[in-house]
Order: structure tokens, then C-alpha cells, then sequence
């Protein structure tokens, strides 16, 4: 490209903001194709609707939506959340109820048979991308223009480098992601601070101290191993939340946000995630843990069940936390079970990498659209209420927190459930629940959002956690590298073999059934299994992309 000559991208946000111009002023727009091909479908929408104005429809509508159903608070046509929707909108959702457990499943079948719902939120990415060939959901970043809140909150928050790398090789995303103003750690190590006070030992703040810290009581209780771990049943990775912060000490993604590709700043191409050094380097600490048995080997294959019951019979005295598990799960019992108990969850122990956080967090799971929406005379106005349910400040504390008065009250910032109702835990003798009883926090329409919205459900553990890990280096995200349909096809060939052999030999490294000795054996295998033919294909998207986008 021309020194000065502007970049595809340029253009396409040059012509962007010349169609939000005529969508801001006279409240209608276009896909792309001009402004004639959304004329006939402004049924119900609202004219001039901007950011911070409550959607209303012109008339009543309603939207069909797939629905994940959460055992935790099954879906109830009862919830005082459809009925208030309606009410502020006047829109009534239509939802088409899946399981937890089959959601991704049936998600594909209904998009693959084209009978999926205008509306799909609870996607994760990469799940799109799977979608985006056929033509069966829309690119909706031609359409945002129809999106005030979601377009406020993007450049406020600058997370257009976000935004960059879901981007497909058209240019365009498919995938409508949750926005956090900040990234938010979920999880870390608890430990009993009752036995740790009781033999003179401070909480780690580094994994060297973390080791220090589990030696130390394994001297005070030889019998015992002083960290047994959970969260290994029913996922590909075992010890997932253990291996994601772990790895984050080490700045490699691994554990639940595991991906075999991953981007070197350093060098500034893309690698295979599990064939670095510092990957390398995670799995040697685990093994060292293990080997000195300083951590239950059974973590790699017990149930949470299994593992909650070693912790209240003191069988282990560190787990892996979040801080509802932490307040709901082991504080709550421990105090019921075992006298004088206290527990706490730290912060991220340093490593390696610093004090930091990976990038890329600041999104979350989200919402596709269709291509049989298109269809509809009400596309506008379905595109301005999903932007003001899911991206509007108004829209997302409705989502979380309910009907004040009701539901929750506000005071100085200060959100509470009301009196007899309880909020992950916050009161367990309470006779309602505010996700299972009234539909709200449900996590198909409650995430993302200001730092102030997202940290007002806090727990004083959970608030001191976050502070904590705010204060903290975001990492750069990965950039976009998007594949074409033709090396999707043929990145996914490769790409789950390569994971599960990733997977199964980074537990045998750490439990001792393969000795550290063949990690180069190990590296081998990977090679011989297309690992340099994907890495390659990779960094020439990422090569191409670049050159196309300026």
C-alpha cells in the first residue's frame, strides 16, 4: 500500500459514518447497500433514537429468541422479567427454550436446518465463524449503525482493537459481543486463613510464595495434600480455572481459555500456544506440585462434589475459587462444619509475566442475528431493541438488578436485593431468588457493562479481589487474523487433533506419566500432527489482513 493512501478500512469507516450521519438525523439507515434497502422494514421502530433514550416500539412486536436454560434458575413464563420487558418496550420475547447442556448442539442444528431465531445470544467466540459461510447469520457490523449504545460504548471504552479481532476475512464480525469498560478476573486460589494464621504463614502473593506457603503445610500435615483442585468434570481441560491463572502468570493462555493459536508481541507472528517456552514453563511448576505432593493428583478427575467434601473434611486447605463458590460453597459450609473456619480468596498470584492481565477480556459471549431477520418489516426496530436491552446502561441494570423497588433498591451507588431476596448467595435463609423467582441476572441478558454496573453486585471479598486485579497490566490483544472460508475449513481439520494432544500430554507432564525429558518428543508429535502447516496458515491471514486494513 501507498504511503498515504487509505486503507480499505478507511474507507469502509469513512462510508460508515457518512450512513450513521443519515441514521442519527432522520432516524432510519441502511446495510451498506443504502438507505432504500431498509425503507420497508421500519415497522414499529423508533424515529431519532439515540443513546441513553429508552426503546419503544411504534406498536406492539415481538422477536423470537433462543433461550439457554440455566439449571441453576430454570426459565419460568412466570418472571416478573418478561412481563416488565413488555411493559417498558413493547416487545414480548419469544424465547425457544434449550437446555445448558445441549445449547451448542442444538444452536447448530436449528441455524444448520434454518429454523434458528431471530435472535442467538449466549455465543462465544470463535462459535460464529462456523455459521458465517453459509450465509445463515448476518454480518452485523453492517448494521450497528442502527446501534447508538453499542457504538457510544465501543469508543468510549476504545475497544475497537477488540472489535478488530473478531472480524472475519470479509472485514466484517458476525457476533455482537458483550462490552466491559474493564477486564474482569474471575478466578484464583482460596486458602484456609485460620490454619494459615494458626502456624504463622502470610497469603502468597507470588507463585514462588504459593509454593513456599503449601510446603510449609505439608510439614504441619504430611498426610495430607495441601491443595486438592476442582472444575475437571465435564470440559476438555481439566483443572481449567487453575491452568487459565496460572497461565496467566505466565502469559500464555491455557485452561478453559485455551486456543492453539496465539500471538508473540515479541516477535510479532503468531505461534502454536502449546509449544512454547512459558507454556513449558506452567506445566513444569504443576508437575513440581504434584511431584512433591503438595497437590492432589485426583484434581485432574474429580467432581466438584469430591472436591468440595476434602475441603470441608479438611482433607486440603487451597482450592480454586470464584467469589460465589467462595461465599456460597465453602464459606457457608466450612462455618457450619468445621468451628473457627475462615476462608479467602487472594488475588492472582504473580509470576513470571508480572502483574498482569491477558487481553482480549474486555469481551464476552453475545448475541448473532439471523439472516431471516433481514426478512422482517420490523428489522429496525428489532436491531434498536437489542441494542437498548443488551448495550444501553438503562437496558443492562434492568437486566441485572430488576424493577427497582421491587426487586432491589439503590442508594448512592449501592445496589441491594430488597428484603427476602437473595442474590448468588447474598442471603441463604431469604424466600426468594432473584434469578430463579424473578428472571433477573440471567446470564442470556446480564453481563457486561460500566465497571460501576458490574462490580455493584460485589461481595466485600469480590470487591477487594477486583480492586486488587484492576490495579494490575493489561496485556495487548491478539491481533485479527481472520481466515478465509477455504482455510477455516481446513484450520478446523487440524486444529482439534492438535488441541487434544495438547490437552492429554499436558496432564501426563504434569502427573508424572511422561517425563519433562520428552517435551522435545512431545514438540515432535505436534509437528508431525500439521502444527507448523497451521501456525503458517495463520500468520498468512495475519499478513494478508494487515496489508489489506492498513
Amino acid at each position: 500500500m501507498n504511503a498515504g493512501q487509505p486503507s480499505r478500512r478507511q474507507i469502509l469507516a469513512a462510508a460508515g459514518f457518512i450512513s450513521l450521519a443519515t441514521v442519527t438525523g432522520c432516524g432510519s439507515g441502511d446495510d451498506g447497500g443504502g438507505s432504500k434497502d431498509l425503507s420497508k422494514k421500519q415497522n414499529g421502530a423508533m424515529k431519532n433514537y439515540r443513546a441513553g433514550q429508552r426503546f419503544k416500539a411504534a406498536k406492539p412486536l415481538s422477536f423470537s429468541m433462543l433461550h439457554n436454560n440455566n439449571p441453576v434458575y430454570p426459565m419460568k413464563d412466570s418472571w416478573l422479567f418478561w412481563k416488565e420487558l413488555t411493559e417498558r418496550t413493547g416487545v414480548t420475547l419469544k424465547p425457544v427454550d434449550v437446555p445448558l447442556a445441549d445449547y451448542e448442539k442444538k444452536r447448530s442444528v436449528l441455524i444448520g436446518a434454518g429454523d434458528a431465531p431471530f435472535l442467538i445470544p449466549k455465543t462465544y467466540h470463535p462459535s460464529e465463524v462456523a455459521f458465517v459461510s453459509s450465509g445463515a447469520i448476518l454480518p452485523v457490523s453492517d448494521y450497528v449503525k442502527l446501534m447508538p449504545n453499542f457504538r457510544d460504548k465501543v469508543r468510549k471504552w476504545k475497544l475497537e482493537p477488540e472489535l478488530d479481532s473478531i472480524r472475519q476475512s470479509d472485514g466484517e464480525y458476525y457476533l455482537l459481543p458483550g462490552l466491559h469498560e474493564k477486564p474482569k478476573a474471575d478466578y484464583s486460589l482460596s486458602f484456609r486463613t485460620d490454619v494459615l494464621d494458626r502456624h504463622g504463614l502470610s497469603l502468597p502473593a507470588t507463585w514462588d510464595e504459593v509454593y513456599d506457603v503449601l510446603t510449609a503445610l505439608k510439614e504441619e500435615y504430611p498426610g495430607k495434600y495441601p491443595l486438592s483442585d476442582r472444575w475437571s468434570t465435564n470440559t476438555p481441560f481439566p483443572c481449567g480455572a487453575l491452568f487459565g491463572y496460572l497461565g496467566q502468570a505466565f502469559g500464555v493462555k491455557a485452561g478453559w481459555g485455551y486456543n492453539n493459536i496465539s500471538f508473540d508481541h515479541k516477535a510479532q507472528r503468531f505461534v502454536f500456544t502449546g509449544a512454547r517456552d512459558s507454556y513449558r514453563q506452567m506445566v513444569e511448576y504443576l508437575r513440581k506440585l504434584v511431584a512433591e505432593k503438595l497437590m492432589d493428583p485426583e484434581s485432574f478427575s474429580q467432581s466438584d462434589d469430591q472436591a468440595l467434601q476434602k475441603l470441608l473434611a479438611e482433607k486440603c486447605y487451597a482450592m480454586s475459587a470464584n467469589p460465589q463458590v467462595l461465599v456460597q460453597d465453602y464459606r457457608y459450609n466450612l462455618e457450619k462444619q468445621v468451628k473457627g473456619a475462615k476462608i479467602e480468596m487472594i488475588p492472582v498470584p504473580v509470576g513470571p509475566a508480572g502483574p498482569v492481565v491477558l487481553g482480549g477480556d474486555r469481551l464476552e459471549n453475545g448475541v448473532m442475528v439471523s439472516s431471516k431477520a433481514l426478512k422482517s418489516d420490523s428489522f429496525v426496530a428489532m436491531m434498536q431493541f437489542l441494542d437498548w436491552l443488551w448495550y444501553s446502561d438503562e437496558g443492562q441494570k434492568f437486566c441485572k438488578w430488576g424493577v427497582e423497588g421491587v426487586t432491589y433498591t439503590e442508594s448512592g451507588g449501592r445496589y441491594r436485593p430488597k428484603p427476602g431476596i437473595s442474590l448468588m448467595g447474598s442471603d441463604p435463609d431469604a424466600g426468594k431468588d432473584l434469578q430463579k423467582d424473578y428472571g433477573f441476572s440471567n446470564g442470556v441478558f446480564a453481563y457486561g457493562g460500566s465497571w460501576d454496573l458490574v462490580s455493584s453486585s460485589f461481595s466485600p471479598d469480590e470487591k477487594k479481589f477486583q480492586d486488587a486485579m484492576a490495579q494490575r497490566e493489561e496485556l495487548p490483544v491478539d491481533p485479527a487474523h481472520p481466515l478465509q472460508s477455504f482455510e477455516q475449513e481446513q484450520a478446523t481439520l487440524w486444529d482439534t487433533p492438535l488441541k487434544d494432544h495438547v490437552i492429554q500430554n499436558t496432564l501426563k507432564f504434569v502427573l508424572g506419566k511422561r517425563p519433562l525429558s520428552e517435551w522435545n518428543a512431545y514438540l515432535a508429535e505436534l509437528k508431525s500432527k500439521n502444527m507448523q502447516q497451521l501456525v503458517d496458515l495463520h500468520n498468512k491471514a495475519y499478513e494478508r489482513f494487515k496489508k489489506e486494513n492498513g
